[in-house]
C-alpha cells in the first residue's frame, strides 16, 4: 500500500536522463507489482507463453531496465526479505482484496463484460516466488546488483543511499523517506502514463525526485516527526491510521505536540505506537554492501526470454544490441567504467 502522503512532499519534476551515470536503488517488489497490474491482455488476463506461464513481469523488467541502462543509469534492485510481524494485518488486506477482485472478475467473465474483466483482473496480482526468482534471475543476467534484504526491501535501498552507494531509491511508495532515504524517486517509467483507477483512460505520469531534507524543511518537521505523522494517517504496519485523520490535519497534530510522541499518541488513541515507530527508524538491514556491475549476459538473456518464454528473438536481440551500442557510446564520451 505504502503510506499517503505524497501531497505533502516537496517534489521536483525531473526526466531519466538527469539520473545518467547515476547508481539508482530499486524497490524490485514495488516495480514488480506495477508490471504484473498494467501488462496485461484486452480481457484483463497477464501476459503469458503458450504454457501459460505469466511472463508480465519479465516484459516489463526487460522493457524498462534495458531503456535506463541506455540511458546511462546504474540500476540496482533491492528485493524483500521476510516481513515483519506487524505487517501481518495489511497482507491478510491484500489477499482480502484480491479474492474478492477475483470472484467479481469471474463474474465478469460469464457476463463476457470486458471492461469489467479487465478492471478486476488487474486487482488480483501476485507476485509468486517463482516470478520474483524469474526477476532475479533476469536482472543478474544483465548483469545488475540484486540485493535480498533481511526484512523490508526499502529500508534496505534507503540504507544503500543512506551510505552514499546510491544516489536514490526509486519507488512510487513514499516509505523510503520514513526509513531515511535521503532522496526518493518516483514514476520513472519508459512510457510517462498511467492509467486512472477504474477507467480505460490514462493520465500523464513524468518523473519527480523527493530530497528529504528539503521536504522536512518545508514542513517544518524532523524526519521522527513525519514517521508520527505517517502513522496517523496509516502505514503497512498499522492499516488505516487514525478515522478521519488526513495528511494535512496528521500535520497540525504532531506540530500540536512537537516531539511529545506519547502525548500524541494518546491523544489519537494508537497504542504499542513505540513498536512501530521502531520499524522505521531500526528495521533490519545489510550494511556496507558493494555493489557491482558485469558485463551482460547475452546467450543467458536469450535463453531465459527467447527459450523459455516464447520471446520475439528479434526483439530481444534489438534491445540488447541497442544496449551494448549505447555502452559504447557512453565509455567513448568518458562516462567511466559503466559495467
Amino acid at each position: 500500500m505504502g503510506v499517503q502522503i505524497t501531497e505533502l512532499l516537496e517534489r521536483k519534476p525531473m526526466a531519466m536522463k538527469d539520473l545518467k551515470g547515476k547508481v539508482i536503488a530499486i524497490d524490485a517488489y514495488n516495480q514488480l507489482y506495477q508490471f504484473l497490474s498494467s501488462i496485461r491482455q484486452q480481457d484483463g488476463r497477464p501476459l503469458s507463453d503458450s504454457k501459460g506461464n505469466t511472463t508480465s513481469h519479465l516484459v516489463g523488467l526487460f522493457s524498462r531496465t534495458t531503456k535506463m541502462m541506455e540511458e546511462g543509469l546504474k540500476p540496482s534492485f533491492v528485493f524483500d526479505g521476510p516481513p515483519p510481524k506487524l505487517k501481518s494485518e495489511e497482507r491478510k488486506r491484500r489477499r482480502d482484496l484480491k479474492a474478492e477482485a477475483e470472484k467479481k472478475y469471474e463474474a465478469a467473465v460469464t457476463d463476457e463484460d470486458i471492461e469489467s474483466m479487465r478492471k478486476y483482473a488487474a486487482r488480483t496480482s501476485r507476485l509468486t516466488k517463482d516470478l520474483v526468482d524469474e526477476a532475479r534471475q533476469l536482472i543478474r543476467a544483465l548483469g545488475l546488483p540484486a540485493i535480498d534484504a533481511p526484512c523490508e526491501g526499502e529500508a534496505q535501498a534507503a540504507e544503500l543511499v543512506k551510505e552514499g552507494e546510491a544516489f536514490a531509491l526509486v519507488s512510487q511508495d513514499a516509505d523510503g523517506l520514513l526509513f531515511g532515504s535521503p532522496r526518493l524517486v518516483r514514476n520513472l517509467s519508459v512510457q510517462p502514463r498511467k492509467k486512472l483507477p477504474g477507467k480505460m483512460s490514462y493520465t500523464q505520469l513524468m518523473p519527480e525526485l523527493i530530497d528529504l531534507e528539503a521536504t522536512l524543511k518545508s514542513l517544518g518537521m524532523s524526519r521522527e516527526q513525519l514517521i508520527a505523522l505517517a502513522m496517523l494517517v496509516g502505514t503497512d504496519y498499522n492499516m488505516g491510521g487514525v478515522k478521519g485523520i488526513g495528511p494535512k490535519k496528521a500535520m497540525v497534530l504532531v506540530k500540536k505536540h512537537g516531539n511529545d510522541f506519547n502525548a500524541l499518541f494518546k491523544e489519537t488513541a494508537i497504542e504499542g505506537w513505540e513498536d512501530i515507530f521502531g520499524l522505521f527508524t531500526n528495521m533490519e538491514v545489510k550494511r556496507g554492501i558493494r555493489l557491482e556491475w558485469e558485463q551482460p549476459d547475452e546467450e543467458a538473456v536469450m535463453k531465459m526470454l527467447v527459450d523459455g518464454h516464447e520471446f520475439n528473438p528479434d526483439r530481444v536481440r534489438h534491445n540488447l544490441s541497442n544496449l551494448m551500442k549505447a555502452k559504447e557510446q557512453q565509455q567513448q564520451k568518458g562516462l567511466g567504467d559503466y559495467f
